[in-house]
């Protein structure tokens, strides 16, 4: 295969040296007592007695869109006209995002997941941004009497908005509800990040390998075929900003570092299982950027890319979103709509290859996760499938820090 970013080498992955000694190192808050060390990797077993399944959330209806909407964006001062801009995607699907429906889902497949082995530990599900949200849950938690949970967030990469925002929510939430103070506090760790996991990455090899055999099958040479590994975009500084500082991770930081890995996984272990598809090639790219024109984000933009593509001999396209656990908004207004019909515009063949939804892989995956902390399974005994990981338990410290706010309180990661 040809033409993915290349990655960072050995002595710049994630198991590098602790990161600069500038920044100050200090435990994890709400941590558990195996957690509070700080180390990067926890090798002790700890008694958890409930999961936290955290996620984004979404509007179920057309009168939740605004109010949703000014939760994703409290604190920025965005008047209701431009959220109105904004809320056209969610309009166009009666107000409904996807999302909670699939997070239903995935809770009950995780349910049984949990079932089959005989964990007992039961599973709470809140939202930063809308109902159920994250304080509800945590409460409910408390109420049944379980006082240290394991969070699972449904997000697989190292962010601001995909980790260290959900760390912050965990602490925020512990702090206002007082549940984290006392002589019986509730304590919230968080699963490493699963970015190359291979109950996350398998599900993407599948539609990778099957789209691109069926376009191989239609006769369509395997050098005119393009795989787009598409994320959200993100401004070039948070990305920058995105896993531990002492590391050089290239353009994109951490963040587009990781996807990169996973995407070359996938197209090397493409090119091993399907010989005759080792001519094609893939490449990294970005959707769904939301911010000013004059503010740098992560390119180049899916939809620009494609139109590049006739001229470079291109004939079929296909579009993995990589960055993504779901079906849900970005996936079917900007890939299935906009991306789609980008391709159709530029005349090639396109089409969208599956997320991991409740992938019976992807939800054992997560429970292994869960067993590792249960079991303090070694680092050297934890499988990923880039030389990224595995991923760290405890976030290092200024990983992913918010460029506007600075560092706030979080779980599951060593301050600031």
């Amino acid at each position: 295969m040809k033409d993915v970013n290349e990655q960072r080498d050995e002595n710049q992955t994630s198991g590098s040296t602790p990161v600069t000694a500038t920044i100050e190192r200090r435990g994890p808050l709400f941590a558990s007592g195996a957690a509070s060390s700080g180390e990067p990797f926890i090798e002790t077993p700890v008694a958890y007695d409930a999961i936290l399944l955290a996620s984004f959330g979404g509007p179920e209806g057309q009168d939740h869109v605004i109010p949703f909407l000014r939760n994703v964006t409290r604190g920025r001062g965005i008047p209701d006209e431009r959220l109105e801009e904004v809320a056209t995607h969610y309009r166009h699907f009666e107000g409904v995002s996807p999302i909670n429906e699939q997070n239903r889902r995935l809770k009950l497949a995780l349910e049984a997941e949990v079932a089959r082995r005989g964990l007992n530990l039961p599973i709470y599900w809140g939202n930063r941004n809308w109902d159920p949200f994250l304080e509800d849950a945590v409460r409910a938690a408390h109420a049944d009497g379980h006082r240290t949970l394991l969070a699972i967030a449904t997000s697989a990469y190292s962010s601001y908005s995909s980790d260290r925002q959900y760390r912050e929510d965990f602490a925020r939430v512990l702090i206002d509800t007082g549940l984290g103070e006392g002589d019986d506090p509730v304590t919230i760790d968080k699963v490493r990040l699963f970015f190359d996991h291979p109950g996350f990455v398998e599900p993407f090899y599948e539609g990778v390998r099957d789209a691109v055999a069926a376009f191989l099958a239609e006769g369509i040479a395997a050098p005119a075929i393009r795989v787009l590994f598409s994320t959200h975009s993100i401004p070039t500084a948070d990305a920058d900003r995105s896993g531990p500082r002492d590391v050089d991770w290239g353009e994109g930081g951490a963040y587009a570092a990781q996807h990169r890995a996973v995407a070359a996984h996938i197209l090397t272990r493409l090119s091993d299982e399907l010989p005759e598809a080792a001519a094609s090639s893939g490449k990294l790219v970005y959707q769904s950027r939301s911010g000013p024109a004059s503010q740098p984000w992560l390119e180049p933009d899916i939809n620009d890319e494609i139109a590049e593509l006739p001229a470079q001999g291109v004939e079929a396209v296909v579009i993995v979103p990589l960055g993504f656990i779901s079906d849900h908004m970005e996936v079917l207004w900007d890939l299935d709509n906009e991306a789609i019909r980008s391709a159709s515009d530029a005349g090639m063949k396109a089409v969208r290859t599956q997320t991991p939804g409740v992938h019976p892989a992807f939800v054992a995956g997560l429970i292994d996760l869960v067993e590792e902390r249960l079991n303090g399974t070694p680092a050297s005994e934890r499988p990923a499938l880039t030389e990224l990981g595995p991923w760290y338990d405890i976030a290092r410290p200024g990983d992913s820090e918010n460029v506007r706010l600075g560092f706030m309180p979080a779980a599951a990661g060593i301050l600031p």
